[in-house]
């Protein structure tokens, strides 16, 4: 019985493993398509080399395959479950009495695999490539834009110290934030809910400033109204240091979210990212749990397209839905990252309980 049950998880994972690889090579293909196009525009209008733009496509390669990976699971499950149901197979493997989730089983190893693969690659591959490629274009599309500091986004100086702006309007900046570890003092802590970029140095209003010891323990506070911070490079200079929440990994953010958590920073943007680090990847695992009861309704290729494209656009759109309104405080963070996850599995593990009782 343990030989016949390797021989078909065998089997099954050979009628996956087809569809699966030509879901991800034809998914790749178009949003590359679709990227290629756009990055086309940079060498006849903006003149940028095209080496430049070459490099900016294969900076965007890995961040297309990792979001092409769970529509690939989706697809392989649907075709390969169809496949076995309209040929019969499915029907007499079942008349040997294994149950539906035993059969499943091999598809949801294979989407649970992904997803590691995914949660590895979003982790150590993607966050750099992404960063490369922003650096990118905000050397040859950016440079001649002001501002050049984005807001909502974490960088480093060549002083050592972290900043972030909540807001940015050409010169003028809103809620920001600035952490100095200390060469030569205490550490300090510089909040202020306004700002503006002068030659040399920036001027905070109505901010405070607190140093802190060794244990992070604030040891003095002290409000102002206006303060001058000596900036000792051009704002050029931080450019490259400049980086999204996509451009950092779970780590990354996990770390600035504990920097930041005592600065009066709105940090729920930040929140529902990092938590979507973690939801994310298990879209290949969810996506083999619905399928694969999904897959027993199948009648050939068609309804396995279909049905693909159906539930992968739900998902995503979901995940826009949820994250937006986490963004904006309407549901708490945690909740909002993980949702759509809970929704789907949801539904999935249920049809998948049906399937034997039909």
């Amino acid at each position: 019985m343990q030989r016949a049950g390797g021989l078909l998880n065998a089997y099954c994972l050979k009628e996956f493993i087809g569809p699966f690889i030509g879901c991800i090579g034809g998914f790749t293909i178009i949003l590359v398509s679709g990227l290629l196009f756009e990055l086309t525009d940079l060498i006849l209008i903006r003149r940028v080399p095209a080496e430049a733009v070459l490099r900016m496509l294969l900076c965007k390669l890995p961040g297309i395959v990792v979001l092409a990976l769970p529509v690939g699971v989706l697809f392989g499950t649907l075709l390969a479950l169809g496949r076995l149901g309209k040929d019969g197979e499915l029907t007499v493997i079942r008349a040997l009495g294994l149950s539906f989730p035993r059969i499943a089983a091999p598809f949801l190893f294979a989407g649970l695999l992904v997803s590691l693969v995914v949660f590895w690659a979003n982790e150590s591959i993607v966050p750099r490539s992404n960063h490369a490629y922003e650096n990118l274009v905000r050397r040859y599309i950016l440079q001649e834009v002001t501002p050049l500091i984005k807001e909502q986004v974490f960088f480093k100086g060549a002083d050592n110290c972290f900043y972030y702006i909540d807001q940015v309007d050409s010169n003028l900046l809103q809620g920001i934030f600035i952490y100095d570890p200390g060469r030569e003092g205490p550490a300090r802590l510089i909040t202020a809910r306004r700002g503006s970029v002068q030659e040399g140095h920036w001027r905070l209003e109505d901010g405070v400033l607190r140093e802190l010891d060794d244990e992070g323990f604030v040891t003095m506070e002290m409000g102002f109204a206006s303060f001058n911070l000596s900036v000792p490079e051009r704002l050029d200079a931080y450019l490259i240091q400049q980086k999204t929440t996509d451009e950092m990994n779970r780590r990354e953010l996990g770390e600035h979210i504990q920097l930041f958590a005592a600065s009066g920073v709105n940090l729920t943007p930040i929140l529902v990212d990092y938590h979507l680090k973690l939801a994310l990847p298990l879209a290949s695992l969810i996506f083999a749990l619905l399928a694969a009861p999904l897959g027993t309704w199948s009648s050939g290729r068609f309804f396995g397209i279909t049905a693909s494209l159906i539930i992968a656009f739900a998902y995503y759109v979901l995940t826009a839905l949820c994250r937006s309104l986490g963004i904006n405080g309407a549901v708490w963070p945690l909740a909002a990252a993980w949702a759509p996850n809970c929704i789907l599995t949801a539904l999935g593990a249920y049809l998948l309980w049906r399937v034997d009782r039909i």
